[in-house]
């Protein structure tokens, strides 16, 4: 079994045995106790599991990926439904209206997370000075497992950083080099870093693991390949990919049961439990029926509902009749879409928790009049719910969510190798992985070249991956949220009943103003903090 599924039951006992003073609360900074901790493969890796934690921070059921909700939020995959109500709910909207609310201060808070992530690099690069230094006495082949481990969280970290930043301050484990002028490192020379780090991990991590949640090589040469195409490392993305492709991953035949836990397809699975940790991403999100007053802080806008193909035949059908502004009793053709919407949108008259979805004026679920119903309550303000990521059989009112996060799947790594090989030349290796993200689902393919095939790759990643924290760092490491996102808005569809029962479904604006993505945007401005404590750098010249 080579998927990583990490047990917070498991991780929860064993932290929980620090906090008792079992064994690593025993004052962890002085150099006995880290002595005896590294110099045991079973206390080492119960020190190496707390990293484990980083997953769940920066997944989409968590806020290190933005403490102002979803990344979708700044996009046209998601619209939060209040300017006034909730922070939650009004600085994602701030973020994709721009303007001058986009300060320095402002981006470095909700989109940044530099302290919180130097913070984890520093303890990373401690455990790492503390095995190197206390670690002899271990078997070389657990010895190697364990940096392997963390050294591969630190590349998930920097990784992070990079994406954000681009320039960013290098610092490894050699903690002599710590300092208070530190200067930033090149793009480049970042992106070396990672690339070392994921290379040692995925040559020395096992490709099955025995102990259920250890990182594994799959793990490692996966997450390369994202990173690599941030990098624009286009031979290294695709031979990361290849790796993992030859291992024994393999789609699931449901689009849907990807998200489910212990699936043939997931890499790195991140599992609750609800004794010991759970999270409140269906209380966020569901619709408002099936907990009053909750859920829908977001919904699927228009667009993202126009973004998905016929079932079966694929291409895309003509949404011109629902774009009225005075309604129509047509009904939309969401039966006929193909399985990653049914998978991923609750529309009106969808089946849910054994009811139907009812997004109408005054229903079950109810809709919300954007701006003019400042509290949204649980209802949709798009017509729309949010499916994928939901539990269905979560009891809302009795229970927390405990559902998996999935931070990696083949399904990304097809594509990521579909976009490295196409940059390499590669059409035919990249339209073969296409063709098995759309086989999947029911629909066909034909082959592209060029910027069709690009431009198909983008699409496929778009309906694949939605929600899973990547189409916004996506659009602005391809360089194309500025015109994506400026001077447009979203839309969605008002429904209501008429005199004689039918549904009306009315186009509108989600918006009323158009949604701005400056330039600046393509990187995070540094923490004035940190530019006041460290005179060897200043603020990136586009925040200046």
């Amino acid at each position: 079994m080579k998927k990583l599924i990490i047990n917070t039951m498991m991780l929860g006992l064993l932290l929980g045995a620090v906090s008792c003073k079992k064994y690593l609360d025993l004052e962890p900074t002085n150099a006995a106790s880290d002595k005896l901790v590294w110099s045991r493969v079973d206390y080492a890796e119960l020190a190496v599991n707390s990293f484990y934690h980083d997953f769940n921070y920066f997944g989409s059921f968590s806020s290190g990926q933005s403490s102002a909700g979803m990344t979708e939020g700044f996009t046209d995959m998601l619209k939060y439904s209040s300017m006034t109500y909730n922070a939650n709910m009004y600085i994602p909207n701030e973020v994709a209206y721009g303007g001058p609310v986009l300060t320095a201060n402002y981006v470095s808070v909700y989109l940044g997370g530099w302290e919180t992530v130097y913070d984890k690099v520093r303890r990373v690069n401690e455990a790492i000075s503390n095995l190197k230094k206390y670690g002899t006495s271990l078997a070389e082949a657990d010895a190697v497992r364990l940096e392997g481990e963390l050294r591969f969280f630190r590349a998930f970290l920097y990784f992070d950083l990079l994406k954000r930043y681009k320039e960013v301050i290098i610092y490894d484990e050699d903690l002599t080099k710590i300092s208070k002028t530190a200067t930033l490192s090149s793009e480049a020379d970042g992106w070396n870093f990672v690339e070392q780090d994921l290379q040692f991990a995925g040559e020395h991590l096992p490709v099955s693991n025995n102990a259920m949640g250890r990182l594994t090589s799959g793990a490692a040469y996966g997450f390369m390949s994202r990173a690599m195409l941030y990098a624009k490392r286009w031979p290294a993305a695709q031979a990361a990919a290849e790796k993992v492709l030859d291992m024994n991953y393999s789609l699931t035949a449901n689009y849907a049961d990807a998200f489910k836990s212990g699936n043939s397809e997931a890499i790195i699975q991140y599992s609750y439990d609800k004794r010991v940790f759970t999270h409140s991403f269906d209380f966020y999100y569901s619709p408002g029926g099936d907990k009053e007053g909750s859920g829908a802080y977001g919904t699927p806008p228009q667009e993202m509902v126009e973004s998905y193909e016929l079932a079966g035949t694929g291409g895309f059908p003509d949404w011109s009749v629902w774009h009225n502004t005075s309604g129509t009793t047509e009904t939309p053709p969401y039966e006929q879409l193909e399985p990653r919407f049914q998978a991923s949108v609750l529309y009106n008259g969808a089946t849910w928790k054994g009811r139907t979805i009812e997004a109408f004026v005054n229903g079950k679920d109810g809709y919300a009049n954007w701006k003019t119903d400042a509290v949204p309550a649980g209802r949709t303000v798009t017509g729309y719910f949010l499916r994928k990521l939901l539990d269905e059989n979560l009891d809302l009112n009795s229970d927390n969510s405990t559902q998996p996060w999935i931070a990696l799947r083949l399904g990304e790594v097809l594509l990521n190798y579909a976009e490295a090989c196409y940059q390499n030349g590669a059409a035919d290796l990249a339209n073969d992985a296409v063709r098995k993200i759309r086989t999947r689902v029911g629909l066909p393919y034909t082959d592209k070249a060029g910027d069709a095939l690009m431009a198909q790759i983008r699409q496929e990643r778009k309906v694949e991956m939605a929600y899973e924290g990547q189409y916004y760092w996506d659009m602005r490491r391809w360089e194309l949220a500025q015109t994506a996102f400026t001077g447009t808005r979203v839309h969605g569809l008002k429904i209501e009943k008429n005199g004689s029962g039918q549904f009306v479904y009315t186009y509108v604006d989600c918006d009323q103003q158009d949604r701005n993505f400056p330039v600046k945007m393509y990187r995070i401005a540094i923490p004035v903090s940190e530019i006041t404590n460290n005179t060897a750098i200043s603020q990136f010249p586009e925040w200046n």
